[in-house]
């Protein structure tokens, strides 16, 4: 009896006091690890595991390695940095197994939550999804422009709090610099923001500002930017950095 399977693994941000008993035991077990190098990379050699390391923008095929490492009967951790369901490899895996075989299907698959990018910066800020908020990314690797632009303008006209994943890169410089171009036109210029980078790690570094005084090229892959919503706002402290939350109410809109 075939007694593979996939267990895919959230890491979370980074330090290791933030990774889950659960995905620690999963990490344990597996016989192969298969991610993007520097997510493997964090995790430690053991014997008899095997890594699979892979560069960016390989997902389904790394998705396609596992099912077939899976068949072949090995327990394969596939891991992700932050939640693997929140624009990382718990997707992956599953349109692949969309698209593969009856034999793909009857893979036992498990996803074990993580830390996600957003939680942790929200937790280092202080409350600013203490109400309403969505989650968008600004690579138009997956998608077209038009539709990142279509969800903005949803966002801001529903005066969500919004959390900005994968802001900029080397290939993708001038994203961040159209979203909050258009942002500044549909937001109030005091609109509280936050560029969260490498939360957890040694270089973590938080920039607070507001939507009209932002410089977008703050922003790279490892920084999450939230932006606020009408409600949110900065409570100032004495020789500190603010804290920034939004009430749990909402007020009517007259």
């Amino acid at each position: 009896m075939n007694k593979g399977k996939i267990l895919i693994v959230g890491l979370g941000p980074g330090p290791e006091k933030w990774l889950t008993p659960e995905a620690s035991a999963a990490l344990a077990i597996a016989t192969d690890i298969i991610g993007y190098i520097p997510y493997v990379e964090r995790l430690s050699d053991r014997q008899g595991q095997t890594k699979h390391a892979t560069d960016n923008r390989v997902e389904i095929d790394r998705a396609r390695h596992a099912l077939d490492l899976a068949q072949q009967g090995h327990v394969v951790a596939v891991v992700s940095g932050g939640d693997p369901g929140v624009f990382a490899m718990a997707a992956a895996v599953f349109e692949a197994v969309d698209a593969g075989s009856d034999a793909d299907k009857a893979i036992d698959i498990q996803v074990l939550p993580g830390i996600s990018a957003m939680q942790a910066a929200a937790a280092r800020l202080g409350a600013p999804l203490g109400h309403d908020f969505c989650a968008i990314s600004l690579s138009d690797n997956l998608k077209p422009w038009d539709v990142i632009v279509r969800r903005l303008k949803a966002a801001a006209e529903g005066d969500f709090v919004i959390a900005l994943y994968n802001p900029a890169s080397k290939t993708r410089p001038q994203p961040i610099y159209d979203a909050f171009a258009l942002l500044c036109s549909l937001k109030t210029p005091s609109t509280p923001v936050a560029f969260a980078r490498a939360i957890g790690r040694p270089d973590e570094r938080i920039v607070l500002t507001t939507l009209g005084e932002a410089d977008p090229s703050t922003a790279d892959m490892s920084t999450l930017v939230m932006i606020g919503s009408s409600e949110t706002r900065f409570i100032e402290r004495p020789g500190q950095e603010p804290w920034l939350y939004t009430p749990r109410h909402y007020r009517v809109q007259r």
